[in-house]
């Protein structure tokens, strides 16, 4: 199985990003969105920083296990838009 890399991004800069340095082995790309959208709601829910004030700016940057950039995964994706008359 492929491993991915979801690196935090907290703020722009080099500076803002938080990296995963184990990563994880998943079946393929959509399962590590689906990872992330997870970790996401987990961090969002559970975890108060005084670095991160406001956790809907922030996204996963899932790269490869060669380091090449897969995909990003905004925080904001965790929450669904509602449908249009509901």
């Amino acid at each position: 199985m492929p491993r991915y890399y979801f690196n935090l991004r907290h703020k722009p800069g080099p500076g803002g990003l938080a990296e995963d340095l184990e990563g994880d082995e998943l079946a393929d790309l959509g399962a590590a969105r689906a990872q992330a959208l997870r970790s996401a709601r987990d961090l969002i829910s559970r975890t108060r920083s005084h670095g991160v004030r406001d956790w809907f700016v922030c996204s996963f940057e899932i790269m490869g296990a060669d380091g090449q950039p897969l995909l990003t995964v905004p925080f904001a994706d965790t929450v669904r838009e509602a449908e249009d008359g509901a």
